[in-house]
């Protein structure tokens, strides 16, 4: 069985309606997580974290979706 791993991560929005970060050297990485579950845990403990702040957002990323090993390479992954 394929792990689904789940990356969350946040920080502060230059606007709240898009998803660019004010300063991507100050992102919050909360964890790196097995399961769906798990990430989503983490994700609301955060957001819970920053409802003060509008402009302060966090995210789960489905790791496991960018490397699919039955998937022919990409271009740049057969440049290196």
């Amino acid at each position: 069985m394929a792990q689904r791993l789940h990356l969350v991560f946040g920080g502060e929005l230059v606007d709240p309606t898009k998803s660019v970060f004010k300063d991507v050297d100050d992102i919050h990485i909360v964890g790196m997580f097995p399961d769906y579950q798990s990430a989503y845990d983490a994700w609301k403990a955060e957001a819970q974290r920053t409802v003060d702040n509008a402009h302060m957002r966090y995210f789960i990323a489905h790791i496991h979706r960018l490397r699919d090993e039955a998937a022919e390479a990409s271009s740049t992954e057969e440049l290196g």
